[in-house]
């Protein structure tokens, strides 16, 4: 993951995500860019994003973790970014998508 997602040393966060979360992130707070045909290059930080594999939708949502952070705020807000993903699978399926 990005360090500005995990926002500790990349090494060390991802030794501990390994320790701690039971399923692999995939893309989720990795990186999607491309290369034009001049030589840039752009790239974004896969966050809010979604995977259809067999038929299933499959997302995930974090918060950032600081000293201060108030554990159910950071709860609530995870479910709030959860809740927004699948909203946009809602709209997509009733055929809300302008």
């Amino acid at each position: 993951p990005a360090g500005t997602v995990t926002g500790a040393p990349k090494i060390r966060a991802m030794e501990i995500i390994h320790e701690l979360e039971p399923n692999r992130r995939d893309i989720y707070s990795g990186a999607v860019g491309f290369f034009d045909f001049t030589g840039n290059v752009n790239t974004c930080i896969t966050i809010r994003t979604m995977i259809m594999k067999n038929g299933s939708v499959h997302f995930q949502s974090g918060a950032g973790i600081v000293h201060d952070s108030d554990p159910t705020k950071e709860f609530d807000e995870t479910v709030n970014k959860a809740k927004a993903i699948m909203a946009a699978i809602d709209f997509a399926e009733k055929g809300l998508v302008a």
